[in-house]
């Protein structure tokens, strides 16, 4: 599969051959639920917890003596019988939701999601993508601009796969509808979460020698 590749003024510079190993993947359904769903299992934050009756704050006194009263026997009004008390069996913070993923199929998986937006023209490559000022505002036009002139959409999401420098790091931290990242760190969860692929012609020769090594 070829390319074409873009400046950032959106004019076309050249064309790009694909490494089929990385962009003429066939689909496979189950690998790539099960890859999504382990990489949402990983990042997952825990944050439910409850507190059993020996964590809750006081009842240190028993409430009423023993015998005599008429009434039940309590040691604490801290007990889960109690409102107020402990929770039985409740979310702790100590749960686990970390998912064991195979390298190869992480990858596999991935290689999978960047021909679909290879062959749905998702993917706009860029000769070098660069600024001379860490400006958000140069940023947000250059992607705009880019998305009118190629996909011929007025807006949508973006994910800038470049090695940036520092202009370029700092321009792209207060984007809306766009981030950045490297080609080392380029993950399937970013990949979906965006409609285009804005991708540096360096940074791709990279992730296609990362990809192509499984």
């Amino acid at each position: 599969m070829k390319i074409k590749v873009y400046n950032l003024d959106g004019k076309e510079t050249g064309e790009l051959e694909l490494s089929d190993a990385v962009f003429n993947v066939s689909p496979n359904a189950d690998l790539l639920h099960q890859v999504v769903v382990g990489s949402e299992a990983n990042v997952r934050g825990v944050f439910a917890h409850t507190k059993t009756k020996s964590e809750v704050r006081g009842g240190g006194k028993k409430p009423w003596k023993q015998k005599g009263t008429g009434r039940a026997r309590h040691g604490s009004i801290r007990s889960p019988l109690w409102i107020g008390g402990g929770i039985t069996f409740g979310p702790r913070n100590n749960r686990n939701f970390k998912v064991k993923l195979n390298k190869k199929a992480k990858n596999k998986a991935l290689c999978m999601v960047l021909t679909d937006k290879a062959k749905n023209n998702e993917l706009i490559a860029i000769e070098k993508f660069a600024v001379v000022e860490p400006k958000t505002k140069l940023v947000s036009s250059i992607v705009k601009s880019l998305l009118m002139k190629i996909a011929l959409e007025k807006s949508g999401s973006s994910l800038i796969v470049a090695d940036a420098d520092k202009n370029l790091k700092l321009a792209c931290r207060n984007l809306k509808d766009a981030d950045l990242t490297a080609a080392k760190d380029l993950n399937i969860l970013e990949v979906l979460k965006k409609e285009y692929l804005i991708i540096d012609k360096d940074a791709l020769r990279n992730l296609e020698k990362r990809l192509a090594k499984q």
